[in-house]
């Protein structure tokens, strides 16, 4: 089964929920602002793809957060900031089996599900 990660008012979430349903492929939704999210999925995400494609430092919650919280980011901090606030989540994070793939490409996701 596969999972899609994200917001739902979020345009790309919203972009890759429509290809999904366009290309008759069935997937899990998971909002993980109203449905929360687990350290060990994010954990793994991280370990997959690495804490700098994950976190969004373009979006409004990551311009919102205090100079000393965007100082001296590592794996952990960057951890501990996805998990108290899952809108810095670069979205939307698709996920079948061991494949985690974080954005939406209408190619790649092609390529991986089809």
């Amino acid at each position: 089964m596969t999972t899609l990660f994200g917001i739902k008012n979020c345009d790309t979430v919203r972009k890759a929920r429509k290809w999904f349903d366009a290309n008759n492929i069935s997937y899990q939704f998971h909002d993980v602002r109203a449905d929360g999210l687990e350290k060990s999925d994010l954990t793994k995400w991280v370990k997959q793809v690495g804490w700098e494609i994950l976190l969004n430092r373009r979006g409004t919650t990551w311009r919102q957060l205090a100079d000393k919280d965007k100082t001296d980011i590592n794996e952990s901090k960057a951890i501990q900031l996805m998990l108290t606030h899952p809108a810095m989540i670069k979205r939307p994070v698709m996920v079948k089996g061991k494949v985690v793939h974080v954005g939406f490409n209408e190619k790649e996701y092609k390529d991986l599900l089809q």
